[in-house]
């Protein structure tokens, strides 16, 4: 460095030559060291790895989400698929340009907003940390063959890859709570051999689905298990059943409490192969026009009862196949067998929509009578079934569960044990606000008036679940058969073919809406 000039250095210069020296001082302050070349950000190449077709089992908080499958226009609450979705993409597991087409995505069952799940399954093709090993695709070509709702992930050109809608301003990857911690996967890359070369003594381990996603996943969302699959195990059409509960309480309306045997009698007339046009909401956009579904089991089972029976129960619902918002309305009709309004045969009616079609059944009841089905809350799709071998579940990314390791599983059940703990101080909060009012407060009706079933003004209370019921407005019961009946579904169908539908098919002629039904399955 140049040792600074003392002033007196100056004294015998020229005005001319002062003029010059502060003009090269000036060039020589301006000048900048060369900036750094702009750093050129790569491009994810995901066909320069392999991919392998898997399941992955996982449980979700129905009230948090405005249902399971996305939605083509904006939606108030995020929706389960939406989620999981991104969360993939970010583990560059797979491509965000593919959508779920290119991803081969497909679901077991449809459940709408509000509805949770403990065992809901998907399966899918992702990035693998494996080479040329079997259930695995080296350098995987896009799949090309569309999926049963290939035109559900269609996307706008000039908008977005992305085909789901999420609130505006709102981030699916949040903060988490409850006993979980955030972590930066930019620290830690993601394990792939593909990237760099290995020994050939070591053993090659697949990705950590589980732990990549849950790390991504709000909490409301956590993956429970995955497997490996054929390239052809579809975890809708190879699903041999759904198994779901609905939670209730005897106590569930001002009106006295359900009867538990009444109810049981009216769920096993459902068991066997029905019609249950009669017990679901009809969508003409699917213009289904066959109604028969097997119910493989219909039980009531206690939760916790005291020694008169009253207290929590569940209904047990299995079925191969279910229809829009059936179990709901089956629900429904349940609870006015309970609450006294309805006989137990009259399940049997509502199944009877031809005649001779149900033994037993008096009355032909072709069109559905107006009534309001069950709250979403207490409804959970449990479980679902699969043939015996077809699925190996695993929680970490070499071990099964029957090789007895823990360490996979005991970080997730302490998360989740850390919710449940917290959703019983809010029963307990819950429980002393009402006690709190109970001073100031007393319900309309006492026991002595609504004594039971038969009571009626406990008539014009109709149940519908999750501590909500619902006023006839009427000072007599109208019994569910003496009803106004809506149109008759071929009626429903043939309306919305020649409007609303006739118009949706003229603005998309000319495109391959192959799929773009959905065949009724576990949509609930």
């Amino acid at each position: 460095m140049a040792s600074p000039v003392s002033p007196s250095t100056y004294d015998g210069w020229t005005r001319e030559e002062l003029i010059a020296r502060l003009t090269e001082l000036d060039a020589r302050s301006k000048k900048r060291p060369p900036s750094p070349k702009p750093r050129i950000k790569k491009t994810f190449q995901f066909n320069a790895y392999s991919r392998r077709k898997i399941a992955l089992k996982f449980c979700y908080s129905g009230w948090e989400y405005g249902g399971l499958a996305f939605q083509n226009q904006k939606t108030t609450l995020p929706t389960v698929e939406g989620v999981l979705f991104d969360a993939l993409v970010e583990a560059r597991l797979i491509d965000l340009e593919g959508g779920l087409d290119g991803c081969g995505w497909e679901r077991c069952g449809r459940t709408d907003r509000g509805v949770s799940a403990a065992g809901q399954v998907v399966s899918l093709w992702v990035r693998s940390a494996l080479r040329s090993e079997v259930g695995t695709e080296d350098n995987a070509a896009k799949i090309t063959s569309s999926t049963p709702h290939s035109s559900e992930t269609a996307t706008d050109p000039d908008t977005k890859p992305s085909p789901f809608n999420h609130v505006e301003g709102e981030s699916t990857t949040q903060g988490l709570e409850f006993g979980f911690n955030e972590y930066d996967l930019k620290d830690e890359p993601l394990n792939s051999s593909l990237s760099k070369s290995t020994s050939i003594q070591k053993e090659k381990l697949e990705h950590d689905y589980l732990l990549i996603l849950n790390r991504l996943l709000p909490p409301t969302v956590r993956i429970l298990a995955w497997s490996p699959v054929s390239n052809d195990f579809s975890a809708r059409f190879s699903c041999k059943y759904r198994h779901y509960k609905y939670f209730f309480s005897t106590n569930t309306a001002p009106g006295g409490a359900l009867d538990i045997e009444r109810m049981r009698i009216a769920a096993s007339h459902l068991v066997g192969e029905h019609d249950f046009r009669n017990m679901c909401k009809v969508d003409p956009s699917k213009q289904i026009t066959v109604f028969k579904r097997k119910v493989l089991n219909a039980e009531i089972d206690p939760i916790s009862v005291d020694a008169e029976g009253n207290g929590k129960y569940v209904f047990n619902l299995v079925g191969t196949a279910f229809l829009y918002h059936q179990v709901r309305h089956i629900m429904a009709v349940l609870f006015m067998v309970g609450h006294g309004q309805e006989d137990p045969s009259v399940i049997t009616s509502l199944m009877n929509v031809e005649e001779g079609l149900e033994p037993g059944a008096t009355e032909v009841v072709d069109c559905k009578p107006e009534y309001q089905m069950a709250d979403a809350l207490p409804l959970l799709l449990w479980d679902c079934g699969y043939p015996e071998g077809e699925l190996d579940w695993r929680t970490t990314n070499g071990t099964t569960l029957s090789d007895g390791d823990e360490g996979g599983r005991s970080e997730l059940f302490q998360q989740m044990h850390s919710i449940h703990l917290r959703s019983q101080i809010y029963t307990a909060l819950n429980n002393h606000f009402l006690l709190a009012a109970s001073r100031f407060h007393q319900p309309k009706c006492g026991a002595s008036v609504l004594s039971g079933p038969s009571s009626s003004l406990a008539k014009l209370m109709i149940p519908l679940g999750g501590g909500t019921y619902k006023r006839t407005g009427h000072d007599k019961y109208t019994p569910l058969l003496k009803r106004n009946r809506l149109d008759h579904v071929d009626i429903t169908n043939e309306r919305w073919r020649l409007g609303k539908g006739f118009r949706r098919n003229e603005r998309k002629k000319g495109l391959d809406e192959e799929g773009s039904i959905d065949s009724p399955d576990g949509n609930e």
